[in-house]
């Protein structure tokens, strides 16, 4: 299993949930073939967390932004702070930002603010922007589609929603990211989005500790479990987990601008 070199481009080895254990997760992944792990910061607490792991190991990059269900909480001095991070040599990317209309912490008109404020910082700094976006996939468009994508390009992080607008974030200059959802029986929209999407415009995920993909539905998810999501992604794509974990690995490198 080790010829694969899969990348995790969505995973949150900065939790509580893997405090102490971030060694033995890394291992566990390298016996699975997934071998670099972009690590998202998404508050204070986790942003620190993301930068020091990625001081600490090679294969583990890391991304810094404000999560939409933080959006209250975003000041200048928050900003600030994640400005100073961005020039990191270690942060490839600014996220997760977004919309989440199914925890509705903060209204929408603020969530949507706090999204275009950070969309244009990762434009002033050069950096992908990674979205989460939950029952708010028609808004997370119009407000990507207003503010516009930089050179560097995006990624729809965990997607969830049907072919027909993937294709429209993949217009706007997005890259479309596959966690355990589309392992699971009943996502037949998120399965028929990754068997018709070009595959120069995907990207594989974890979203550990959540998320956990089939057969390891409702546990723990590892960033080590990236594997099933290409393994499932070959199935349906009638490719090789090789091929499918080379082509998300290559677009991954090339997105974020890592080795």
């Amino acid at each position: 299993m080790t010829a694969y070199n899969i990348f995790d481009t969505h995973t949150h080895l900065n939790v509580d949930a893997f405090s102490g254990r971030e060694a033995e997760e890394l291992a566990l992944a390298k016996e699975l073939g997934v071998t670099r792990h972009n690590v998202v910061g998404f508050d204070t607490p986790t942003i620190k967390r993301a930068i020091e792991l990625a001081e600490k190991y090679p294969e583990i990059y890391a991304t810094i932004g404000w999560h939409p269900t933080e959006a209250g909480s975003y000041t200048q001095e928050i900003e600030d702070m994640i400005v100073a991070n961005l020039a990191h040599p270690k942060v490839i990317g600014l996220g997760e930002i977004g919309l989440d209309y199914h925890w509705m912490e903060d209204p929408k008109e603020l969530q949507m603010e706090v999204f275009k404020r950070q969309i244009q910082l990762s434009k002033d700094h050069n950096l992908p922007f990674i979205v989460h976006t939950r029952d708010a996939l028609d808004d997370t468009y119009t407000v990507i589609k207003e503010a516009g994508v930089g050179s560097r390009g995006g990624i729809i992080h965990s997607f969830s929603g049907s072919l027909e607008m993937a294709e429209r974030f993949v217009e706007l200059g997005m890259m479309i990211s596959f966690s355990g959802v589309v392992t699971f029986k009943k996502a037949l929209e998120v399965q028929e989005a990754v068997q018709k999407l070009p595959l120069d415009k995907i990207l594989v995920e974890t979203d550990a500790p959540y998320l956990a993909p089939v057969p390891k539905r409702g546990r723990e998810n590892r960033t080590a479990y990236t594997r099933y999501v290409v393994d499932k992604i070959a199935e349906l794509r009638n490719l090789t987990s090789e091929e499918v974990a080379k082509a998300t690995s290559d677009n991954a490198k090339r997105l974020f601008n890592c080795d």
